[in-house]
């Protein structure tokens, strides 16, 4: 678990500060305590591998200028196995051109690491719960949970990977309005499947979904309607709900499941209010100061926390609201040990979240332990028009219509190519198309163009598992040497990548991976006569494709051997 930048960066960030060290000892500059060194990698090889702006800030406290101070630097810079040559650029720049060793050690390291490479340990084992989706379990998911679905696993894994201890979890909404009003919804299917559609007025505020007729049939299918249809209607609309509910939320898992996730738990909301959780937080929310009555109703001082308007907590009928539930879900969250709790909404939720930070401040929990990212909007597009209508029930697209249209890996990858404050067009047709301009594709290619080779060297007699790194010095053009470090910046990519809680800096890192792969493919034969150099060339493709593998195991997406 090592991170290959860092630990060059770490190196070079030594040496300066040797260097700094020994001209203050020395008296060539006024002695001062060193400000922290900033490396940077330089954007053209001209100007080296790596760079510094340190002598640019040291200079007022040291009573030299840029240029000049960094020309003492250099002086004093001691020799390293690291550093090739260093050079005063610009205003008082210092460039550092590394020796090659480093890139070669890095192949090395890869083909050793494995299934492990990229890993790092920047997340200290730090206990984070990530809730995704979590959506209403009286109908089937939208094609708007799709987003959040993506990006919610792939995080989880990431954050994983970067040594945080990330669970995964869905919370089922299985009480309350919603649930009554499904309630009604199948009362009125089952009345109108068993006494005929003039013997009740479907309610307008109902679920009008097929899926609600679907299941008062296969009810009635499996225990008939005799038993039912004289019961009391609060009676029949329990066991309607709870045989629909069973449905659906299997049906969820199954989508999911297909959808490539698999979660740590399905938290159910009932289970608040069962175990008295729900009304015990409203109490602890009274006994602290932070809720009044009015109209009626309970409210939280939910502007004291910086939200723009209070909100219920307790209706004038004296049922908890959504929000009461919400909270005591987040405290459970908090009790069960989690240190950061992350939580994926849709963007029309933003009002939301200052409410729920402030909750958990008011009950002493920390509200800043709440992260939530909020997800825009995605048009769905199709031969060039808007997506809105699935071809197979004439009704919105649902997440199972468009991962049958598109299949898994590309939904997935498509819907983490972008930061998830960001509204895009998902391009279907380009979703499906197999070129270069498809970027799952193009990356996947790779990953199937390398087996594809390795497969026919073992064939044709090439050993490809012997590993001389020795060789690798071999590898001296500029299409290797690119290759090499695109894929030793994989750590650095994941930690960044965990640090901000963006998936999509990985997709776009694994086109990246990918179009360095083909410029060397196109550009260089791994088959040659000098079977040194092929070796050597083996071995860097291995290492490309376990970082590609890696890379998109942590985005969910399968890493196939032929395409």
């Amino acid at each position: 678990m090592v991170n290959l930048i860092k630990k060059v960066k770490e190196e070079i960030i030594k040496t300066v500060l040797s260097g700094f060290e020994s001209a203050c000892e020395k008296g060539l500059i006024d002695k001062v305590e060193a400000c922290p060194v900033e490396i940077e990698n330089t954007k053209e090889k001209k100007f080296g591998d790596f760079a510094t702006n340190f002598a640019l800030k040291m200079s007022k406290v040291a009573g030299k200028n840029p240029r000049e101070l960094a020309g003492i630097l250099l002086e004093e810079i001691g020799e390293s196995s690291l550093i090739e040559k260093a050079e005063v650029a610009g205003p008082g720049f210092i460039n550092f051109f590394l020796n090659k060793s480093w890139l070669y050690n890095n192949v090395m390291y890869i083909l050793k690491a494995k299934e492990n490479f990229g890993k790092v340990t920047v997340g200290n084992g730090k206990k984070v719960m990530v809730e995704f989706i979590s959506a209403n379990p009286t109908g089937p998911m939208h094609i708007g949970n799709a987003r959040g679905g993506a990006l919610g696993d792939s995080l989880a894994n990431l954050l994983n990977f970067a040594g945080y201890s990330a669970s995964k979890e869905f919370y089922v909404n299985d009480y309350g309005n919603q649930i009554e009003k499904f309630a009604v919804s199948l009362n009125a299917r089952f009345i109108q499947k068993v006494f005929g559609e003039d013997a009740i007025e479907f309610p307008e505020d109902a679920y009008h979904g097929q899926d609600i007729i679907d299941n008062v049939c296969e009810f009635i299918e499996k225990y008939g309607c005799e038993k039912y249809k004289d019961m009391d209607e609060t009676e029949r609309k329990k066991h309607l709900v709870e045989f629909a509910l069973n449905k659906n939320i299997e049906k969820l898992k199954a989508d999911t499941g297909l959808y490539g996730i698999t979660y740590d738990r399905w938290f159910f909301e009932s289970e608040l209010h069962k175990s008295g959780a729900v009304k015990k937080v409203i109490e602890e929310l009274s006994e602290r100061g932070y809720t009044y009555e009015k109209d009626e109703a309970t409210w939280f001082k939910a502007t004291e926390f910086g939200s723009e308007k209070d909100v219920v907590l307790i209706r004038g009928n004296n049922l908890p609201t959504y929000f009461a539930a919400d909270i005591a879900y987040h405290k459970n969250k908090i009790e069960r040990g989690y240190e950061t709790l992350i939580d994926i909404w849709g963007a029309d939720h933003h009002g939301h979240v200052a409410r729920m930070q402030g909750a958990l401040t008011a009950l002493g929990l920390g509200g800043d332990k709440l992260t939530v990212i909020l997800m825009q909007l995605v048009r769905l597009m199709k031969n060039g028009e808007v997506y809105k209508v699935s071809k197979r029930s004439g009704k919105a697209v649902t997440l199972t219509d468009l991962l049958e249209d598109i299949g898994t890996d590309a939904a997935r990858f498509f819907f983490n190519l972008r930061q998830a404050n960001t509204h895009f067009d998902f391009d279907m047709d380009l979703a499906v198309s197999k070129s270069n301009d498809n970027p799952v594709f193009y990356v996947q290619y790779a990953h199937a163009r390398i087996s594809s080779i390795l497969s026919i060297l073992s064939e044709e007699g090439v050993d490809v598992s012997d590993e001389a790194y020795d060789y690798l010095t071999l590898l001296k053009d500029d299409e290797e040497l690119d290759l090499i470090e695109k894929i030793s910046w994989f750590p650095q990519e994941v930690e960044d990548a965990a640090l901000t809680l963006d998936p999509s800096k990985l997709t776009k890192y694994a086109v990246s991976v990918a179009s360095s792969f083909h410029t060397f493919y196109n550009a260089k034969r791994v088959k040659v006569e000098d079977t040194k150099l092929m070796k050597a060339r083996i071995m860097l493709i291995k290492a490309v494709k376990i970082t590609l593998k890696n890379l998109m195991g942590i985005l969910g997406i399968t890493a196939p051997d032929r395409m």
